[in-house]
Parts: structure tokens; C-alpha cells; sequence
């Protein structure tokens, strides 16, 4: 595969001097009509010329408004990150639409890296490039443009390299001992390299070998491929997606919320009894938790009025408030409509011993955007993969439960009405909580697919009775405990 890129591509001086003028102006040009469009633009850098790598970000500074521009480098993961999946370091980093983000060394990179050193065997990479690729497809399926270079340097011109760092430190000051590193283990991290390449070069996110013997040929490559890739982008933006329409739903029809048996139901005085058994067991718990490092996510979801607020109390009442943190989730804000549907939560997921309890969550992408017509027909509809490929991440370092809290629709108007009788409760009736009654059905048929979709043997979904709050409430400590116990 690298043959075919060694082959001594050498610009001369004084062509890339007459060259460079103009396509610096041509990117400034690209570049601020990217900025008057809607994707978010990442160029990614890897291959085994690393201070390649940093030299281009720093033209890239040189060359563009650095007011659009946003680097992150990646070197060995810190403890921070290291407590949470692995993808969340790159989660945080990426740029929002309208912005041009740079990666070094980045998950990629990381994974041949971890290959090369050992730290994963055959099977372990294939399957984290498997993941990049998918994760690549989710940020280009959102509408970001992905363009990879791979900068390739061949074995006598890196030998060469680090000789001329040796004798002048000062003038090749971007030549690391990592460098030297990766000379010494050229001839093995050659097929791995080739391994990522052959799985993570698709249609959507093809890689981009330059060879980067000669500075100059490979400044110029990577601009030009660059300017190609953002024009092209600005000129001729995707078309919008074709809508699917979605199935009619019946007033009569079966869904598998109809097999949730409601009339379950824990009299008082049996209530006062359990409840603070469990809640005792659930302290236990937690504390051993916090000890191990095992971090867990709870996600809650259900109608309107179904109890949720009342049960998250209930169970974080026992906890240390040090070690969890409640996220309610509302509409996006002006930011976070910027980036991935998915960007708002992997921001918030918890460290080693920490837990993070959702009211409501990423499944709004396949209830309320997708009732609402907020996303489109193809954006909900591959949602359910997405989730699925996160949540595999999630349970990789911890529990992760999804309650979904069951009423009928008699029991909700009747709470709607209560809640309007009591002064401090009021707030949490509006008219948009009776007109989103009159697309109950509609509501089942998206609960019914979610359910079938992604609930998984990692993250299994529990249909909890909740026309009566008590029995609702042990119900979901008593599933969180079993859980817990289960991974301890």
C-alpha cells in the first residue's frame, strides 16, 4: 500500500513560493464560505511522520483565520480520561458547525499505536477500527466533513531525519523522542498501519496518503486535497435526506407497552417497609461502587406525569451526593444544536465510581423529534444504531439501566389535574403537556420500536408499571441493586 506513495515527490522552492501565495488566499476564501454553511469541518492527521503531523496543524494556524480553527492533540490518554470511554476525549474536542477542527494523533493513530506496543491483540484491533469507522460514519451521516491525511514517511527518509535532529536540535526542534520510537518499530507497525487504513478508508471519510519526505511537496498536497474538499463541500452540499413516512398508527393497535401489567399496586403501610430496605441495600452498594471505580448510568423515560422526578429522589436519597449528579434534559440550546445529537451527553458522563441519572435523554431523537417532526424520517431512523453503538461504549464501564415509567391515559389526566390543584406543582402543567395527549398513539408506536430496537443485553430496557408511584419507585432501586450487585 505505501509503495505506491514512495516515490520521491519532491516541489521545489521556488514552485511552492509561487504557488503557495495564492492557494493560501484561495483557503482563507474556502474557509469563510464554509463558515456561512451548516457542517462542521475536521481534518485529521496521522501516519508515521508525527512532527509532520504538528508541522501541518501549525500551517494550517499559519495559513487560515485562526478565529475558525481549533486544534486538539492527543497524546497518552490523562486519569481523566481514562475513567471514561475512550471515545469521550474525542466527543468533547469535536467543533462545532461552522468550524474547521484539527486532530493529531487521534483515535486512529491510537488504535495502531496501542497495536504496535501490545496493549491490545489481533481481534481487539479490529474491533476498535471497526468502531472508528463507525463513529466516522455517525459524524459524517450528521452532516460533518471528514478529510484524513495519512502522511507517510518511508523507512531510509525518516533514518535520514533523525539523523539531521541530532545534529541540529534547534532547527529540527519538531522531531521527538516519539520519532525515534516509531523508527525503531518501522518494519512491524507497517501492516498494522495498512490494517487501519484498508478498514477505516470508506466512500464518506476516504484516507489520504501523502508522502512526506519533502516538506514542500507535502505542504502543497495537503492544501490543495484541502481546498478541493471544503470547495467541493460549499458548491455542492449534500441534498436533504428523502423523507420516509413512517407507519400509521391505530387508535387499536398493539404495542408492547399493552403488556405492562398496571395494575400493580403496594399498599402503604407495605411501602414504609421496603422502600428503606432497598434504599439501605442501595447505600451499601454505592459505597462499594465508589470504591471499585464502577461508574453507572441511569436512564429515565416515560409519559408525561409517569413519576419520574418522584423516583430519582427517592433513589438518590441513600447516595452520597459527592458521587452522582442528576442531568435533566430539555430542548438543545444554541450550542449544542451545533454539534452531533449525541455531543450533549457524552459531555456529561460520569467518572470511575460516579454515577450520572438521566431525566429523559438521547432517546428524544426517537420520541419527541421524531412525533414532532423535529428530525427528519432518515435521522431518527438511524438513530437507533447510533444509540446502540454508545450504549455498547457505556456498559464497557459500568451498569447501564433504561426505565422506561408506564401509565395509561386515564391516570395521566388525572395527575395533570392534581398537579394544577397544588401551588408548587403548577409550573409542570402547560398546554403543551395536554396537546401532546392527541398524539398518544403516535407516541406508542415510537416507545414500541425504541424498546425493540435498543434494548440490548448490555443495556436492556425495564417497562416499569407506574400507574401507582410506590410500587414504581421500589421497583427501580430493586432493579438498580440487582444490577449493581451483579457487576460487583
Amino acid at each position: 500500500m505505501f509503495e505506491a506513495t514512495e516515490v520521491g515527490h519532491k516541489t521545489p522552492k521556488a514552485e511552492y513560493e509561487q504557488r503557495m501565495p495564492e492557494l493560501r488566499m484561495e483557503l482563507i476564501q474556502a474557509q469563510l464560505a464554509a463558515r456561512q454553511s451548516d457542517f462542521a469541518a475536521i481534518a485529521l492527521f496521522a501516519g508515521n511522520d508525527k512532527a509532520g503531523c504538528r508541522a501541518m496543524v501549525n500551517r494550517l494556524h499559519e495559513w487560515l483565520d485562526p478565529r475558525g480553527l481549533e486544534a486538539s492533540a492527543f497524546g497518552t490518554p490523562t486519569p481523566e480520561e481514562l475513567e471514561r470511554p475512550r471515545f469521550w476525549r474525542y466527543w468533547r474536542a469535536l467543533p462545532a458547525r461552522q468550524r474547521l477542527g484539527t486532530f493529531t494523533t487521534a483515535w486512529t493513530m491510537r488504535a495502531a499505536i496501542r497495536r504496535i506496543n501490545n496493549e491490545i491483540n489481533d481481534d481487539e484491533y479490529e474491533r476498535s477500527l471497526q468502531r472508528i469507522r463507525r463513529f466516522e460514519q455517525m459524524l459524517v451521516d450528521d452532516g460533518a466533513l471528514l478529510m484524513k491525511f495519512w502522511l507517510h514517511l518511508p523507512k531510509p527518509a525518516m533514518k535520514m531525519l533523525l539523523k539531521k535532529a541530532e545534529k541540529n536540535p534547534d532547527k529540527y526542534w519538531q522531531v521527538t523522542e516519539t520519532d525515534h520510537k516509531i523508527y525503531k518499530a518501522y518494519d512491524r507497525s507497517i501492516p498494522i498501519y495498512e490494517r487501519a487504513i484498508r478498514i477505516t478508508s470508506t466512500g464518506w471519510a476516504p484516507w489520504h496518503l501523502i508522502e512526506s519526505t519533502d516538506s514542500h511537496y507535502r505542504d502543497l498536497a495537503v492544501a490543495e486535497k484541502l481546498l478541493e474538499s471544503l470547495n467541493q463541500r460549499v458548491d455542492h452540499p449534500e441534498p436533504p435526506p428523502t423523507a420516509v413516512t413512517a407507519a400509521k398508527v391505530e387508535a387499536d393497535a398493539h404495542t408492547i407497552l399493552d403488556t405492562v401489567d398496571l395494575s400493580h399496586k403496594l399498599e402503604l403501610e407495605s411501602y414504609e417497609k421496603q422502600l428503606p430496605r432497598w434504599q439501605a441495600k442501595l447505600s451499601r452498594l454505592s459505597r462499594r461502587a465508589t470504591e471499585k471505580g464502577v461508574c453507572s448510568v441511569l436512564v429515565f423515560e416515560g409519559w408525561d406525569a409517569a413519576g419520574k422526578g418522584g423516583t430519582i429522589r427517592r433513589l438518590i436519597m441513600p447516595m452520597n451526593a459527592e458521587y452522582y449528579r442528576v442531568v435533566p434534559i430539555a430542548a438543545p440550546t444554541g450550542e449544542e444544536l451545533q454539534h452531533h445529537y449525541l455531543w450533549r451527553f457524552w459531555r456529561h458522563l460520569p467518572r470511575r465510581g460516579h454515577l450520572t441519572i438521566f431525566d429523559r435523554s438521547w432517546y428524544g431523537r426517537v420520541l419527541v423529534e421524531r412525533v414532532e417532526g423535529f428530525a427528519t424520517a432518515e435521522q431518527w431512523q438511524r438513530a437507533y444504531e447510533e444509540i446502540n453503538h454508545f450504549e455498547e461504549q457505556l456498559a464497557e464501564h459500568g451498569p447501564i439501566l433504561k426505565f422506561w415509567l408506564h401509565i395509561d391515559k386515564d391516570e395521566q389526566m388525572r395527575r395533570f389535574k392534581r398537579r394544577e390543584q397544588i401551588p408548587h406543582k403548577r409550573h409542570k402543567i402547560t398546554d403543551e403537556d395536554y396537546r401532546n395527549r392527541e398524539k398518544w398513539n403516535a407516541y406508542e408506536l415510537a416507545v414500541n420500536e425504541m424498546i425493540a430496537r435498543t434494548s440490548t443485553s448490555e443495556a436492556p430496557w425495564h417497562l416499569v408499571p407506574a400507574n401507582d408511584k410506590r410500587h414504581a419507585r421500589v421497583e427501580v432501586i430493586k432493579a438498580y441493586c440487582k444490577a449493581m450487585k451483579k457487576w460487583l
